[in-house]
């Protein structure tokens, strides 16, 4: 099988602001969204693999990575009207969606608002609305992005990872790795502190029973951002989803890193079930 095409990375006008993306492959579109403080070169392994099949689309959010914040109002809505400023500006009229953590609530919105423009959906640590637990947990993780204390904020988000990683020799080479991808000046701290108030403003409870489209959902029994029981409710809220419970080790709220080898094929194989056709 040939290599797929890793494309040039381009930005494209969305509304006003320039959104950095970055593609790889040239089959059926599959658009990634970010979760809170990601930049889009988190994706490049998994979307190397994905390739072999699909176009996967990946992109900075608003504010983040190489895209502009622009100006108005910063919430999960918004940020899905942006996801469809992107689907529009490549000239995609129908893709599957992936979104991780923050950019799962924004794939849910995205659906909701455009479900003609959404072949199928991957939820991946996701919930449908914060409870006391979660509200707690997002609260902590956002105050170092407020005050601009970058080594505290990167290393409240530790919490992201299992107990395993967190203990493993591994860890500290990995986090070397990834830690050019996080949010680097004082504009991009403000921006991640507006998405964990996206977050914790997060609600679409209500409104999941209306989607129709095939739809994915991949908890993880560690998570402590999104716990598991956020993503057997958003399951159980929209018809004929199915749920994926990875348990154990690495069962975090990064399982699709820590557990790379099941993440990337269970995503592959249920979109081969999906086709846009």
């Amino acid at each position: 099988m040939s290599t797929p095409t890793t494309h040039p990375p381009r930005t494209v006008q969305v509304g006003d602001i320039a959104v950095a993306v970055q593609e790889y492959g040239d089959g059926e579109p599959l658009l990634v969204i970010n979760g809170t403080s990601q930049s889009l070169g988190f994706w490049t392994e998994m979307a190397e693999a994905w390739a072999s099949r699909y176009r996967v689309v990946t992109y900075d959010l608003r504010g983040m990575g190489g895209s502009e914040r622009g100006a108005g109002a910063f919430t999960v809505g918004s940020l899905a009207a942006d996801a469809l400023g992107v689907l529009d500006a490549l000239e995609v009229e129908r893709a599957h969606v992936l979104g991780y953590s923050l950019g799962s609530a924004i794939a849910q919105e995205l659906v909701l608002a455009a479900p003609d423009r959404v072949a199928s959906l991957v939820l991946y640590c996701t919930w449908a609305r914060t409870d006391g637990f979660q509200r707690a947990m997002l609260t902590g993780l956002a105050h170092p992005w407020r005050t601009g204390d970058m080594e505290a904020a990167l290393g409240a988000l530790g919490v992201a990872f299992s107990p395993q990683l967190l203990a493993s020799p591994e860890f500290g080479a990995l986090i070397e790795q990834v830690l050019p991808l996080f949010p680097r000046t004082p504009a991009q701290m403000a921006t991640c502190a507006e998405q964990w108030d996206a977050d914790l403003a997060h609600d679409t409870l209500d409104r999941l029973g209306s989607i129709t489209v095939p739809t994915l959902v991949v908890a993880g029994e560690q998570d402590l951002l999104t716990p598991p029981w956020h993503g057997e409710q958003v399951a159980a809220a929209i018809p004929g989803a199915r749920l994926e419970m990875f348990t154990g080790p690495g069962s975090s709220h990064a399982l699709g890193m820590e557990r790379a080898e099941e993440f990337v094929p269970l995503v592959a194989g249920f979109l081969a079930q999906h086709p846009l056709g």
